[in-house]
């Protein structure tokens, strides 16, 4: 079996993922990576459920933990830093079955682990493909071309290769009315297990203790057609939508404005409606998602360990394999996507009424769901 191939476009948690585990079972795993280092919001994001158990059995849990944030709960504060609501960030409150991390901590160990029995290819990407029965033929922005036995779109909401391969990205992706941003803060953190977020009608300001590497949060509603591409809209989208905020407003700006080292995109819908097309299969969210909603992460890792295992049960059968697949991972992010809706309905209410009502809401719920 050594003798089969897989490329695996995108070096994030799922394309890492399902390289790892596909190597164990005997694939011939190659990673292609357009960013030569780890290209991301940086945003903590959790390790919960199954996903844990896959993380222990790659063996990176004890480090997950050692990098864990330590945050434990969102509070709500007025325009003068004052409580209004909280609400736990652990669904379960048990750090043993949970924990959040910094994405690219994630990522980093993932890829790791990935790169121990894998053919990583740094700051290239996929160009074109062409498939027969046998095999994709694959070309690149730099490294000459290359045969495999199956392609892994595992690239994200641009996905390239769901592009080449399923069509332009606008026939999949629609906006969510949502956008993000993320930037490095400099404010002191108080309570190294709090995230603090302010609302005015329409946006959300956090900051976020992120384990000793606070960040500020913008995620804000808009139908405004930004391209994710330009960072100078994004930045200017951020600043005219925010100015004039209360709290913390003004100094989150000024970090914003000051560094290049900003992340900035639309809140986007992915829906695909067959994960596969003869020998190339999507991953992630390249396949399905709301991003920002619906736990990503988690999400991913759980895909991406059920994929190679569909593989791995059917080495020469990729329609059967991809099927098995897209089956059994459907089932599982269904009910998360559905949730996407009320988890902005919370962090982001459209009115000031709905702001009081969400505040009164997450003040009567029982002690141990506050902090």
């Amino acid at each position: 079996m050594g003798d089969r191939s897989v490329l695996v476009s995108g070096g994030g948690v799922a394309g890492s993922t399902v390289a790892f585990w596909l190597a164990i079972s005997g694939w011939s795993v190659t990673i292609v990576e357009r960013s030569a280092g780890t290209l991301s919001s940086g945003s903590p994001v959790d390790v919960r459920g199954s996903a844990g158990a896959i993380a222990r059995g790659m063996g990176i849990w004890p480090d997950l933990q050692g990098a864990a944030t330590g945050v434990e709960r969102l509070v709500f504060v007025d325009a003068g830093g004052r409580p209004l609501a909280s609400i736990r960030t652990q669904k379960s409150g048990d750090h043993h079955n949970e924990v959040e991390v910094s994405r690219n901590v994630l990522i980093g160990l993932l890829l790791g682990k990935a790169r121990e029995n894998s053919r990583i290819i740094e700051g290239d990407s996929v160009t074109s493909l062409h498939q027969d029965g046998g095999g994709v033929d694959v070309e690149f922005r730099r490294t000459p071309s290359r045969r495999f036995d199956l392609v892994v779109g595992a690239d994200g909401i641009h996905s390239t290769v769901r592009a080449l391969a399923f069509g332009p990205e606008d026939r999949f992706a629609r906006p969510f009315g949502m956008f993000v941003g993320t930037v490095r803060s400099h404010v002191p953190i108080e309570d190294p297990h709090t995230v603090l977020m302010y609302n005015e009608p329409g946006t959300s300001l956090a900051i976020h203790p992120a384990g000793g590497k606070p960040g500020f949060a913008f995620i804000f509603r808009g139908q405004h057609d930004v391209d994710y591409r330009d960072a100078d809209q994004g930045r200017r989208l951020v600043e005219s939508t925010y100015a004039g905020g209360g709290w913390l407003t003004t100094k989150a700006l000024q970090e914003w404005g000051g560094t290049g080292e900003r992340y900035f995109d639309a809140v986007t819908r992915v829906d695909v409606p067959q994960w596969s097309a003869g020998r190339v299969v999507l991953l992630g969210d390249a396949a399905g998602c709301i991003s920002l909603f619906g736990e990503g992460s988690s999400s991913a890792i759980v895909g991406a360990k059920t994929l190679a295992e569909a593989i791995a049960r059917h080495p020469c059968d990729p329609s059967s394999a991809f099927a098995d697949y897209e089956y059994s991972h459907r089932k599982y992010v269904r009910p998360l996507q559905r949730g996407a809706g009320i988890a902005s309905r919370l962090l982001v209410p459209k009115t000031r009424s709905g702001i009081t009502i969400r505040n009164a809401a997450l003040n009567a719920l029982p002690f141990p769901n506050k902090r």
